[in-house]
């Protein structure tokens, strides 16, 4: 869109929800486009112990679950990888690529889709509106303010220090389980903190998503990425460890020394914040500080209050890590620490009264309809790609692109095919059981082990996921009312960053061999 300043004219980005629907329109012309096609799928059956090949024309085949049949599709991966359960999602057969007849989305799927999407993304929606009363309740009690007021009088002069360990937590977070889009629960909980140190959203975003994200990156450990990535390649996730773990040090170290610069640029002049011309709208959403000394005091009620909402992040990180939480599970804490506050917020003196916390809770819950929706739009751009059966077909090309090319420009190339795939395929275990059974193999024909295309994957897809509004970007902004542009701007440097770093480590993992 185009605004007129008095000599000039100005660009100026949509927002969140018309980027979505432009997406949406060119994902159905896309399905016109590129041609359908699908590669044969590999499944383990738990119920009668056995292998389900499903062909491209939808023909299903039962065959025994032994080495010996992976073997005879061509599949160099381990049997106990399907039988223990650690692939349980359809993979890829090598080889076995065929263009079927097209199948193009109707103009009516680009609002079908964006409802399917939304059902779809049900429980993160639940998690969220859950999320958003418990602040809703929190804020009515007015702990939050009294909390933030006494931290800020102990931390004058070392702000700093709680980005730095939010980041360096958010790193590990981000390396060892994939913590990303459950870091959208921190916001609430840090975002005002951020506010009274003095800082802008860009901080709030790049302490928690951007270092989280660049944690996942360059995951060591993370079940959700290197490890199902690697079993899908058909090695141990061992394999290559020791650069990956390098390569998050290294990482972490530049987005922290990163944020210091920025942050501190913003806080000795605000105007140059990248935000600035919205910063009293997030200000008067995100800040809970006022003027009023009694409504500030903190009283023994505000600090139980405030222990309660708190405690709620470790439980889900602990949860998450151990207990395998999805989202119902970890909606359904919150959920309960949600109604503890609501009982010490609604009885006794000054308490609110039972109308009063509902309300808090409900008018919580409305002020994140616009996230949980965002979420349902970007899934909905998913279903038309897959429902088009192009993925597969752009996989095929890809596929075809590197064969036979020299070891170094080999992974190169493969870096910037998986920068492209991470748009089409935002989920980082989607891909990977998509992609690995058909990319990794290609490493053998020009000498490369086979984890340097795992590292590949987990670079090229996280580049692009700091950019993609397929991801959880669009989200994340929405919740802060951040424009796309003035994230961008930010981000452009980290995203070069990690694909010229990550590029390096590649070739150098290449030469290595």
């Amino acid at each position: 869109m185009l605004t007129r300043g008095k000599q000039r004219f100005k660009l100026k980005m949509p927002g969140a929800f018309v980027i979505l629907f432009i997406l949406t329109i060119v994902a159905v012309i896309a399905t016109w486009v590129v041609p359908s096609g699908s590669y044969a799928k590999l499944a383990y059956n738990q119920a009668n112990s056995s292998l389900q090949v499903k062909q491209p024309n939808g023909q299903v085949e039962k065959v025994p679950a032994t080495q010996k049949e992976l073997d005879k599709l061509g599949v160099k991966i381990n049997i106990q990888k399907f039988t223990s359960g650690s692939i349980n999602q359809e993979i890829s057969i090598p080889n076995t690529y065929q263009r079927l007849k097209q199948h193009p989305a109707g103009v009516d799927q680009i609002t079908s889709s964006m409802v399917n999407g939304t059902i779809e993304a049900v429980d993160i929606m639940v998690f969220i509106f859950v999320l958003g009363g418990l602040i809703g309740v929190v804020r009515a009690s007015g702990a939050f303010e009294s909390g933030l007021l006494a931290l800020t009088k102990k931390t004058k002069g070392h702000e700093f220090l709680l980005i730095f360990l939010v980041a360096t937590l958010m790193v590990l977070g981000g390396t060892l389980c994939g913590i990303e889009e459950e870091a959208v629960a921190f916001y609430p909980i840090l975002v005002p903190v951020f506010i009274a140190m003095g800082y802008d959203s860009i901080v709030c975003v790049g302490a928690i998503f951007l270092a989280s994200s660049i944690g996942t990156a360059f995951s060591t450990i993370n079940p959700f990425s290197v490890v199902i990535a690697s079993n899908a390649a058909g090695i141990s996730f061992t394999e290559g460890l020791p650069w990956r773990a390098f390569g998050c040090v290294v990482a972490a170290l530049f987005v922290i020394g990163y944020l210091y610069w920025y942050s501190k640029k913003v806080k000795q002049n605000p105007a140059a914040s990248y935000s600035y011309e919205d910063r009293n709208e997030f200000n008067q959403k995100w800040s809970v500080i006022n003027n009023d000394e009694q409504q500030a005091a903190f009283t023994l009620r505000k600090k139980i209050v405030l222990a309660l909402f708190v405690a709620g992040f470790p439980l889900m990180v602990w949860g998450v890590m151990t207990q395998g939480w999805w989202f119902p599970k970890m909606a359904a804490s919150f959920l309960a620490f949600a109604i503890l506050i609501m009982i010490l917020t609604a009885t006794g003196k000054n308490g609110i009264g039972e109308k009063g916390v509902v309300d808090a809770f409900v008018n919580g819950a409305s002020s994140l309809v616009g996230v949980s929706l965002i979420i349902g739009l970007a899934r909905g751009i998913n279903l038309i790609l897959n429902q088009g059966m192009i993925s597969d077909t752009i996989l095929d090309f890809s596929s075809s692109l590197v064969a036979h090319m020299s070891g170094p420009v080999f992974i190169i190339v493969m870096l910037f095919i998986y920068f492209v795939l991470g748009f089409i395929v935002p989920s980082s275990s989607g891909l990977a059981v998509l992609s690995m059974p058909i990319l990794a193999p290609l490493a053998d024909t020009v000498q490369i082990p086979r984890f340097v295309v795992v590292t590949a994957y987990q670079f090229g897809q996280y580049a692009m996921l700091f950019l993609a509004p397929t991801g959880l970007v669009m989200a994340t902004l929405q919740m802060l009312d951040m424009k796309y542009s003035h994230w961008f701007k930010f981000v452009w440097p980290v995203v070069v960053f990690l694909l010229v770093f990550g590029g390096g480590i590649l070739v150098a993992q290449v030469l290595m061999y």
